[in-house]
């Protein structure tokens, strides 16, 4: 009973995550911003929906497998995130710069 319960509470916080890494994704203006949120979002999500199944499974050979996927994801995600990242900023994808901000700069500086 309790395991069931710790096991929703660990899917639902996972699919929030999941979700907040979907709406980033559309949301966010820059290459590097979407990115960011999607890559720690996502990693995080997707640990706390696998740790739920594996709570929600008990002890047998399939929570031995979602384990493995779950350290997977813990290594993987991160780096591919990185090396997508760095791939972009060697071949020139500039980040995004607010406009707003350096009109407000330039209308300060010469005020």
């Amino acid at each position: 009973m309790i395991g069931t319960v710790i096991a929703i509470i660990l899917i639902v916080a996972g699919v929030f995550f999941l979700m907040v890494s979907a709406i980033g994704l559309l949301r966010l203006p820059d290459f590097y911003a979407r990115t960011h949120a999607v890559g720690k979002s996502e990693t995080l999500g997707s640990i706390l929906v696998l740790s739920g199944l594996a709570v929600y499974n008990g002890w047998e050979l399939n929570t031995v497998k979602i384990l493995f996927i779950l350290f997977f994801v813990l290594i993987a995600n991160p780096t591919a995130t990185h090396a997508i990242a760095r791939a972009a900023l060697r071949t020139g994808h500039q980040p995004w710069i607010r406009q707003k901000t350096e009109q407000k700069a330039k209308e300060v500086e010469q005020s």
